[in-house]
């Protein structure tokens, strides 16, 4: 995703969440140390190849999200640092072979793994970042820790498997499309904001909650995603509108726009789907918002964050859970900019 200042939620969504994050500008520094010294770690032959790898990743928006939630539910420990590490890792681990699987050039503006050293390597290398991800997940004094970061990693690998094995299928359904984004999306957030409580040795009640708010911002920063492909500046942004359209993926706006269609429109628009050409596609995109289908996927992305935000009820009342509301918002505010 490429961002430059006019665009609707690109440059603007950078400013919004660098001031919502700036209150763990210091521990997100530590974090963004740790997480380029992994690369020492390798074999001097592959140091160069993981470096590229985790230094061209994005905001660090789930190692943030992780620190936001310990001081929101006690204290940030050092543990707390490495559980950031790890979820980043296992982030840049995805990255690398979504691209591979997307037939991706560029991410962010830069070359991709697999546009400069082939996708045979570029496999290898998103395995070696889970390889080493689970590592050091093993580590922690608390087994329950690297269980949960295993099995999160899990979700991600399976829910990017069902994506694959079902793109251009016209027969996915909006409960399907969910359950998948709670798989590739929702779990790393998740685990982030769940672990990070349970590090604290917050209430169950607690744990549950955080893990509820991570899945559900999650979600939504994945709803906010399928908009910016729909409803965003093409010339900003790098790529025609309808992306994920070309490449088979089936988002929010698009089911909710085969829903509510008619049995003849319907298979109109699937035939766009399948084979239309650039043109047929960029009036299906048209089509998205004239007939309300990215305004109804707007709407239950502001509604996750609100659910989200009811989870805050069992964080402690400090400068932390303050900006995880404020976090919200801001999401809230960004998904709101795509409103037809």
């Amino acid at each position: 995703m490429k961002e430059t200042a006019n665009a609707p939620g690109t440059s603007s969504k950078s400013q919004a969440l660098k001031a919502v994050l700036s209150l763990i500008e210091a521990p997100l520094e530590i974090v963004e140390r740790r997480i380029r010294e992994q690369a020492r770690s390798f074999d001097p032959a592959v140091e160069g190849y993981v470096a590229f790898a985790i230094e061209s990743n994005g905001k660090r928006l789930r190692p943030a999200l992780t620190l936001l939630c310990a001081g929101a539910t006690g204290n940030t420990i050092p543990e707390h640092t490495d559980l950031a590490v790890v979820i980043e890792l296992i982030h840049a681990a995805t990255l690398v072979h979504d691209d591979i699987l997307d037939g991706a050039d560029k991410r962010r503006g830069q070359p991709t793994a697999n546009a400069k050293w082939g996708n045979s390597l570029s496999v290898l290398l998103g395995d070696c970042l889970f390889a080493h991800a689970l590592k050091l997940s093993s580590d922690f004094d608390d087994r329950e820790i690297g269980r949960r970061i295993a099995s999160a990693a899990n979700e991600v690998c399976t829910g990017e498997i069902i994506q694959t094995q079902r793109k251009f299928d016209l027969t996915l359904s909006v409960p399907d499309y969910y359950r998948i984004i709670a798989m590739k999306t929702g779990a790393l957030f998740a685990a982030a904001s769940e672990l990070s409580a349970l590090l604290n040795h917050a209430p169950a009640p607690a744990v549950e909650a955080f893990r509820l708010l991570g899945m559900r911002l999650g979600t939504a920063y994945q709803i906010y995603d399928d908009c910016l492909d729909l409803a965003g500046d093409e010339a900003q942004a790098g790529k025609s509108l309808g992306s994920d359209l070309r490449k088979g993926k089936l988002t929010l706006p698009v089911l909710h726009l085969l829903d509510r269609s008619s049995t003849a429109e319907r298979h109109s628009l699937s035939e766009i789907i399948l084979k239309g050409s650039d043109a047929d596609l960029q009036s299906l995109v048209l089509l998205t918002k004239e007939s309300g289908a990215l305004a109804d996927a707007i709407t239950a992305g502001q509604s996750l964050l609100q659910e989200a935000g009811d989870c805050l009820s069992h964080a402690k009342e400090n400068a932390c859970s303050a900006a995880l509301a404020e976090l919200l918002r801001t999401l809230d505010e960004m998904l709101a900019r795509f409103a037809p």
